[in-house]
């Protein structure tokens, strides 16, 4: 297992419940283990070492930082933020803080905890250690191995030399999957009935029977193991399957739990970035993300009756992620509040495997050395934009239908702008944010630069009515006198300006004689005091009735 490190620990346990306040040897330092400062003793020298600075208050603890350091521990962890930051920096000491009010040996268990189940790096999916079970079993039994999952999927496999096999098991081993067949699904039929190793006979002419066993845990079914019985076999082999079904299946729970934690982790670190609140270089590096991208959000349409909302997002989660790893390969998805977040690189590239990220980048798209994109004239840009929403814009309506078909229910999805990088991904995320607000049962996907004009009122509307210099002005008592005198002054106003100031427009918008529109508008300055003579005016009058008065020529 690869030591884990300090960014390792803040991926799995960080943001409120532990903060990091500096780093001088950055986030790769190993930490081993979490230590509890104990004042009656001398520090132990622990290289790695986490110190909880139990019983010293933050803003004293720059004794113990010191001799944290001269003790070669990796860091220390103060309660509360007021820590000494600058004694930390100055000796390569990483400081962290937990709240005021978190019990010192509960912080210890969790740190403690996310230390020892980190999973390792180099084998996250615990394979490595099947194909050493498959190897032991087939040692000990006397025939070729392999290890399956539920959906007959083979997992590992002994490379025992001299061992026969037949030519099912080769074709298995050559696409990792058991070829299918009606006489096949019978023997998996038996298998599962039984709860010892099954003896069955061969498939075809020239191939050889097998000895099988159910790997099971709590009731459970998570898999099998299978052996080619050439007539040779040990005289214990049933027994030594059964240990060695029994030890698959607490490996295959740990590659679960592995699995599990790295998804955990990755949804975290994920949220970070999409918030603004991870470093994003490093956050990239980590997710295996790099080079342009966008963020794509989906959402169940809350027009439609979902009787367990939460369930149903959650499988449009699982909707999502299969699409995307499907096209992409391992892939960054998320759910937030309902909505469903998803990172897409542009096209044409792929991403590298977590924590992987090489000279070609995470999406593997590698650019020559010295290119660069700030010379791209803006015909360029504009195409390639074209081309990478049409991609993802297709790829969104492929999920929307997919997901409205499985879960009976409508799906919208909402595409915010192409960045360049990582650190971007957080204004990507705001974009498809505001696409979703202005999306509808007619058009259930968009890309922010299809609604642009949309959201940017949208926008305009939030801030303006946050700042009273922005929401005042004459179009209030617009309002305010057509909602005394029954009149539609107001109505009249904005169909005219839509119109382009033209009367014979906006008396068609408004279905009434252009003399009609004249007189209404003369009215309106006299009684609401407002110049329609000057542009500037007339601008802001059609600003403020459109985002604040949500009026429109095209909808009145």
């Amino acid at each position: 297992m690869d030591a884990c490190t300090l960014g390792d620990l803040l991926d799995v346990v960080g943001g409120p419940a532990l903060r990091l306040h500096t780093a001088p040897a950055g986030p790769g330092v190993p930490v081993t283990e979490a230590v509890l400062h104990d004042g009656r003793t001398p520090l132990p020298r622990l290289p790695g070492g986490l110190l909880l600075a139990v019983g010293v208050p933050a803003a004293e603890a720059g004794p113990l930082v010191r001799a944290a350091a001269s003790a070669g521990l990796a860091g220390v962890v103060v309660r509360g933020a007021d820590g000494p930051v600058a004694e930390a920096e100055a000796h390569g000491v990483a400081l962290l803080s937990v709240a005021e009010d978190a019990a010192w040996h509960h912080v210890h268990l969790l740190l403690a905890s996310a230390i020892d189940t980190r999973p390792a790096v180099s084998s996250d999916t615990g394979l490595g250690d099947l194909f050493a079970l498959a190897d032991a079993i087939a040692a000990g039994v006397g025939g070729a191995t392999a290890i399956e999952d539920p959906r007959q999927r083979i997992l590992a496999y002994s490379t025992v030399p001299g061992q026969p096999v037949d030519e099912d098991r080769r074709q298995g081993i050559l696409g990792l999957q058991v070829p299918a067949s009606a006489e096949n699904t019978e023997q998996y039929r038996r298998l599962f009935a039984a709860d010892r190793p099954v003896r069955l006979p061969a498939l075809t002419g020239s191939g050889l029977p097998r000895l099988a066993m159910p790997v099971r845990a709590g009731g459970e079914t998570l898999g099998s193991v299978w052996v080619i019985d050439d007539g040779s076999l040990a005289r214990d082999a049933e027994d030594t399957l059964a240990q060695g079904a029994s030890t698959a299946a607490l490996l295959l729970l740990r590659a679960r739990a592995a699995r599990e934690l790295a998804r955990h982790r990755g949804s975290d670190l994920l949220r970070r970035l999409l918030d603004g609140t991870a470093d994003a270089a490093t956050a990239a590096e980590r997710l295996g993300v790099a080079g342009p991208a966008r963020v794509a959000a989906f959402v169940l349409d809350t027009a439609a009756s979902v009787p367990d909302t939460e369930r149903t997002a959650l499988r449009l989660l699982d909707v999502v992620r299969l699409q995307c790893e499907a096209r992409y390969g391992r892939h960054a998805c998320l759910l937030v509040d309902g909505v469903v977040y998803a990172v897409l690189p542009a096209p044409g590239a792929q991403p590298q495997p977590q924590g992987h990220a090489g000279a070609e980048g995470a999406w593997g798209t590698r650019r020559p050395e010295g290119a660069s994109t700030a010379g791209r004239s803006a015909p360029a840009e504009a195409s390639r934009r074209r081309t990478d929403g049409g991609s993802h814009r297709r790829l969104a309506e492929d999920i929307v239908g997919r997901a409205g078909q499985a879960l009976r229910v409508p799906v919208r999805a909402a595409l915010g702008e192409v960045v360049p990088g990582p650190g971007g991904l957080a204004d990507s995320r705001a974009d498809a944010d505001l696409v979703l607000r202005v999306l509808d049962a007619g058009h259930p996907v968009a890309t922010v630069d299809e609604v642009r004009p949309r959201v940017t009122l949208l926008r305009l509307s939030e801030v303006m009515r946050e700042r009273r210099e922005l929401s005042a002005g004459a179009w209030r008592g617009v309002l305010a006198y057509d909602a005394e005198n029954g009149t539609e002054y107001a109505r009249t106003l904005i169909c005219w300006l839509d119109a382009g100031c033209d009367m014979a427009g906006a008396a068609k918008l408004l279905a009434v004689h252009p003399n009609t529109c004249r007189y209404r508008l003369k009215q309106l300055q006299r009684h609401a005091g407002v110049d329609l003579d000057d542009p500037d005016e007339r601008l802001v009058l059609w600003l403020q009735l459109r985002t604040l008065a949500g009026l429109g020529g095209a909808t009145a």
